[in-house]
């Protein structure tokens, strides 16, 4: 699905035109989100950290432009599940370039990496990517494995134990 932009949106820059959908913050920790296996509203709440009305708008929009498709699992009360389609699979590669970007310019030294891979085809950590640093293949999101750092794995348990309690 192509996105058709408003005719007051209309440039010919793939970045602005990117940037006009995918440019906040809040909409790229939803996607880490839905990336992270988190397909249900209070899950991605809990972990982005934002209001319901926040994450609502979000969802919405991401829906709209064909990023997310929102599936019910429950008729009573109605709830429902979000997924993210072809065109939010190819976010991944952004997802994992934010990654890198952030784990080599905006952490200290001493700090872990948050989220280690495991590149399935070799059995080898990737590294930062896009390529695998052992094997030489692109780094694709069903060929790796995640495991979260103990601190990164404590802090995401807080959040949800803080959610729950609210």
């Amino acid at each position: 699905m192509k996105h058709d932009p408003a005719p007051s949106d209309r440039t010919l820059c793939p970045v602005a035109r990117a940037q006009m959908i995918v440019g906040d913050r809040w909409t790229v920790i939803v996607l880490r989100e839905l990336f992270m296996g988190n397909s249900r509203f209070e899950q991605i709440q809990a972990q982005a950290g934002t209001t319901p009305q926040m994450l609502a708008a979000r969802l919405k929009k991401l829906e709209a432009e064909g990023l997310v498709e929102r599936r019910p699992y429950s008729t009573r009360p109605p709830r429902h599940e979000y997924f993210l389609t072809e065109m939010g699979l190819a976010f991944h590669p952004i997802l994992l370039a934010l990654r890198a970007w952030g784990e080599t310019w905006i952490k200290s030294a001493e700090e872990e990496v948050a989220i280690r891979y495991t590149h399935i085809p070799c059995g080898e950590d990737p590294g930062l990517g896009p390529e695998c640093q052992s094997c030489g293949r692109v780094m694709r999101r069903e060929e790796l494995r995640a495991s979260l750092n103990d601190g990164f794995a404590a802090e995401r348990d807080a959040r949800w134990a803080d959610f729950k309690g609210r």
